[in-house]
């Protein structure tokens, strides 16, 4: 055995300072985690799109091929796979090195990762052997040469040793008053180092959450006694004095207004110091989408007025982008649609879209294709950071089953977020229209106060795995050409739920409920009437196909609405995922939906995750079907379908 191997199997002390060996496992998983974002070549489906090993092996001087073999008899499938994971000679398995310098290079830092990696599981009597071309890594001189045939076979032995348990637990100096607190240090508990180094994360968090931005750990003690395969925790903590916040200073603008950064952190000076704060600081310069990184870090001291400073450290975006995209369904058609955005019109982070879009492609004539263009201006921190003015103009040609619409409208407002989750916004909008519907050829002109709340706690909003977003709506309107006024109201909810540790198996659902009160359906324009059907809707069904129609079997909306989807997400790789779902719903001419008609579909997707969202393909059919209801539903898109 090697004095590397006597050392990580403990050797023969019964007991072992492990301090530097968990942050060193923290340090480990942090560049793991920053290393994964390389990437030379586009990949889709497995398919390289462009770059190829040759392009990306081109830089590397005297290239020198290997092959992996992980052995770690004593590991289940689960512990495998974290290890086969930590291992960087595995994951560039397919690239070589630069000659055997950087093979030995390679082979010793996989063995740190991949102690760092059993560590986290709470194996610290672990033992990691690698060997080149049969001869163990430590027996190797600095100069080795491995002339061989290529590729170099590389053999990782693990043994993992026993699983160790928390034992002994305290909380030293400012932070024994905590003692009583649940950090997830509990005797016969979660031992990995992960677990150690979180608790030391929510210590110091709770500290500063009393306005202490100086807590800190100042020692820790961790000790594993092998004898009993327990591990003992020390810690120490300081928490320093409570203080506001300082001056706030802003480094990395270019185009940005600096003044204007400072400001939207909402940091303002004297207030006591909240590191919840700084995370919705954080937050809110993010989204103002003109940076690509935010970070924000306390000063290391206080200023003579007992106040932290805090530094803030931003890198721009590029401020004009474009893009297109598209969707499709065999009941609706393909749509078409570009977009042309500037992020930083004057300096301050203004937004200025307009987009354009085509749809019904392939189902309707070509005379009778659906068209929409549209201008929007945004403008953040109108009236203090958290709130944002709006404004856009917009119209509409568009020929759907249940009318022939042509519209004109012009909106403007102001939102306000609340805190992390929560979000109100209000308008005032204006709508021109000519509509062709069953009851007749009809002209309106719409003003409208719409009103919005929206709570918000989902995890990932692009592919969500735990969270709930709710939805209340409600548009009080006035048609001036027609003398009608009327209420317009919608709520909607969805949940997303992890059965399981490792988010493979996640419980969607949604429900929507919404009712059109003060005037009858032929008072109310087409164009805002509730629909049901087709995609985001109730798959299976054509688009607008649920609900009351006229003579000729054509829909003519209705008054309130009720649908409701559950889907089961499924992760089968990383990147490839199957989703069963159903989902119901009606449509009805009175102001509350009727239960009694509820129409349904099922079906199932593909998912395919990318860092702009998962495609999306759903194939569907009717469980209820009508006489007029397609046989079947497809539809393909961007993103989960809510």
């Amino acid at each position: 055995m090697s004095a590397y191997e006597r050392q990580m199997s403990g050797g023969t002390a019964p007991r072992r300072v492990l301090s530097h060996a968990l942050l060193f496992a923290l340090l480990c998983s942090t560049a793991l985690v920053a290393a994964s974002g390389n990437a030379a070549a586009f990949e889709i489906f497995g398919i390289k799109l462009w770059g190829s090993s040759e392009d990306e092996d081109a830089d590397i001087v005297d290239p020198l091929r290997y092959a992996v073999t992980i052995e770690a008899p004593d590991a289940d499938e689960d512990l495998a796979e974290k290890l086969e994971n930590a291992s960087a000679l595995k994951d560039d398995e397919e690239r070589p090195v630069s000659g055997s310098l950087g093979l030995l290079a390679k082979a010793r830092g996989d063995r740190d990762q991949l102690v760092a990696a059993l560590y986290a599981d709470a194996r610290y009597e672990g033992v990691v052997t690698i060997t080149i071309e049969g001869k163990p890594l430590d027996d190797l001189p600095p100069d080795a040469e491995f002339s061989g045939p290529q590729p170099i076979p590389v053999v990782i032995n693990i043994a993992t040793g026993p699983k160790f348990t928390l034992g002994d637990i305290r909380l030293e100096g400012d932070a024994a008053g905590l003692a009583g607190a649940d950090f997830g240090l509990i005797a016969g508990g979660d031992a990995g180092s992960g677990a150690v180094l979180k608790a030391e994360a929510s210590i110091v968090r709770a500290l500063k959450e009393e306005g202490r931005p100086l807590a800190k750990v100042t020692d820790r003690e961790i000790v594993a006694d092998h004898a009993t395969s327990t591990l003992d925790v020390t810690l120490t903590v300081a928490a320093g004095p409570v203080a506001g916040y300082g001056d706030t200073t802003v480094e990395g603008t270019e185009k940005v207004d600096r003044d204007f950064t400072e400001y939207m952190t909402g940091l303002k000076r004297g207030r006591q110091y909240s590191p919840e704060e700084i995370d919705e600081a954080r937050d809110r310069l993010l989204g103002l989408e003109v940076f690509n990184s935010v970070t924000l870090k306390e000063a290391d001291g206080l200023d003579a007025d007992g106040n932290i400073p805090i530094g803030v450290e931003v890198s721009e975006r590029k401020p004009r982008y474009f893009g297109l995209g598209g969707t499709f369904s065999n009941t609706e058609g393909l749509g078409l649609e570009g977009y042309w955005g500037h992020r930083n019109l004057f300096g301050r982070a203004e937004k200025l879209r307009i987009e354009g879009a085509i749809s019904g492609i392939g189902s309707n004539e070509f005379t009778e294709l659906n068209y929409n263009a549209g201008i929007m201006f945004e403008k953040p921190g109108m009236v203090g950071p958290a709130s944002k003015f709006f404004a856009g103009v917009s119209t509409v040609l568009e020929h759907p089953d249940a009318y022939d619409n042509f519209s004109v409208k012009g909106n403007t407002g102001l939102s306000y977020e609340l805190d992390k989750q929560q979000t109100v916004s209000a308008e005032v909008a204006l709508d021109y229209s000519k509509i062709t519907d069953s009851f007749g050829k009809h002209t309106y002109l719409i003003a409208s106060v719409p009103l919005r709340y929206v709570y918000d706690n989902r995890d990932n909003r692009l592919n969500s795995t735990t969270g709930f977003r709710a939805l209340a709506y409600a548009e009080p309107s006035y048609d001036i050409l027609n003398g009608s006024a009327f209420v317009k109201l919608r709520g909607e909810g969805s949940t997303y739920q992890s059965l399981d540790t490792a988010s493979k198996f996640i419980l969607a659902e949604r429900v929507a409920i919404g009712s059109i009160i003060g005037a009858g359906l032929q008072d109310v324009p087409a164009n805002r009437r509730f629909y049901a059907g087709g995609g985001g809707s109730v798959r299976g069904y054509a688009y607008q196909g649920i609900g009351p129609k006229d003579a000729d079997g054509q829909p003519i909306g209705g008054l309130s609405l009720f649908e409701t989807s559950v889907e089961m997400r499924i992760a089968i790789t990383d990147t490839i995922g199957v989703v069963p779902f159903v989902d119901a719903g009606t449509v009805s001419t009175k102001q509350f939906p009727d239960f009694s008609d509820i129409q349904v579909g099922a079906g199932v997707g593909l998912r395919y995750i990318t860092p702009f969202g998962p495609l999306r393909i759903d194939a569907a059919v009717p469980l209820n079907r009508g006489p007029d209801d397609p046989h079947f539903g497809i539809y393909a898109g961007i993103g989960q379908a809510f």
